[in-house]
């Protein structure tokens, strides 16, 4: 299988955050690459708002057309982010995602909210249309980045991830 082309998303309304520089260790993690295409979603600016507009589309296009996709948020108020929201808005219900495995990373100050990414943002992928293999990801916002913060995740569930960018999945 040739390198799979691999997106990062983050939705923090602060441009350049923990949470972008989480989800490229994440993929990294994961693909043994850095991703192919970074979106920083703030950067899309008011764009968002609408429908139409050729930045928002092309970063759309590029998620869809994506082998994994680390779909990344702070927790805010035991949810994702409203930029976050708005992009996701972007996409077709059912099958804007469609054949994207897709991971949810959520980071947060606390264990409090450490099921957001299964419960709130995991539905909301699989309702685009894509492949969600594995549990949700929820990491400190300020230990992500330690030597082993992600090892028992990917101990866990690497090889399903693994495996469902090496199946096949409808587009």
């Amino acid at each position: 299988m040739s390198s799979p082309a691999v997106t990062v998303v983050a939705g923090n309304p602060k441009p350049a955050s923990r949470t972008l520089e989480a989800a490229r260790l994440v993929a990294q993690a994961v693909t043994g690459s850095p991703p192919t295409t970074v979106i920083d979603v703030i950067d899309l600016g008011p764009a968002l708002l609408g429908w139409g507009d050729p930045a928002v589309t092309e970063a759309v296009r590029a998620v869809a057309a994506s082998d994994l996709v680390v779909v990344a948020s702070p927790t805010f108020k035991a949810t994702y982010s409203g930029v976050l929201k708005l992009f996701l808005d972007q996409f077709a219900t059912g099958d804007g995602m469609a054949g994207v495995t897709a991971v949810p990373l959520m980071l947060g100050a606390g264990p409090t909210h450490h099921l957001a990414p299964e419960l709130l943002l995991k539905p909301v992928l699989v309702e685009l249309g894509a492949v969600v293999p594995v549990q949700g990801l929820y990491l400190s916002d300020r230990g992500f980045a330690e030597p082993d913060a992600l090892a028992p995740w990917l101990g866990r569930w690497g090889s399903a991830i693994t495996a469902s960018l090496a199946g096949s999945h409808p587009r």
